[in-house]
């Protein structure tokens, strides 16, 4: 087993066979120990996250492969803490996808002077560059083309899996009395198409019982 890449949340490890596990760590991201899914830095620690987030994750791509929805997943280790993964090419150097239901956290900070703080939006999604020196710029279609990172079809696809896979995790947290406020997803391509990648956590989302946050560990209590 060798190790490819040590990153915030996870370390990715390259198996025997060719596929690839991700170990989850207890890091979270956000600033001066706040979580904030769309910091781009470790804010905080906290205790037992990884195996809560695979927890979650395990339980989501499950769900997904039901909606006949194509992932990187294979299979999950609980105890360990792991999680077995196809192997799968990022786009560019890394992007983010993120869904967005209510103007909050960089959403808002950027557009403040166009709406109020938790102001719904209609599953808005929009894509940064994975590159935590230029705090992870958002890109347009045209820009992500024009740069060689996406096709206008690979683009297309992306939003669409998006909003199609938000609105799986949404419903299923609605049934759970939670308000999905936003969601940070990744995409790959393996054998020629498009798939979600990387987890599906409650350190990616914001989720709000009523008007209360509900603290990333805590989300399992009401999912599962």
């Amino acid at each position: 087993m060798k190790l490819l890449y040590t990153g915030k949340t996870k370390n990715v490890f390259q198996l025997d066979d060719g596929n690839y596990l991700l170990k989850l760590k207890d890091d979270a991201t956000g600033k001066d120990g706040v979580f904030d899914p769309g910091e781009n830095s470790v804010g905080l620690t906290i205790e037992g996250l990884g195996r809560e987030s695979l927890r979650m994750s395990t339980f989501f791509f499950n769900l997904l492969k039901e909606n006949g929805v194509e992932t990187h997943f294979v299979d999950s280790n609980l105890d360990d803490a792991t999680m077995t993964v196809l192997p799968a090419e990022v786009f560019g150097q890394g992007v983010e996808v993120i869904c967005r239901y209510r103007a909050v956290g960089s959403f808002f900070r950027r557009y403040g002077g166009y709406c109020t703080e938790g102001q719904a939006l209609d599953a808005f999604v929009e894509v940064t560059l994975k590159d935590d020196a230029r705090l992870d710029p958002p890109l347009t279609k045209d820009a992500l083309v024009m740069l060689d990172i996406m096709t206008n079809v690979e683009y297309d696809e992306v939003v669409n899996q998006t909003k199609k896979i938000c609105g799986i995790i949404k419903d299923a947290l609605a049934e759970k009395g939670l308000e999905l406020y936003d969601i940070k997803l990744e995409f790959g391509k393996s054998g020629g198409k498009v798939i979600l990648i990387d987890e599906i956590s409650g350190g990616n989302m914001r989720a709000y019982k009523g008007s209360t946050w509900v603290q990333p560990m805590d989300i399992n209590k009401f999912l599962l």
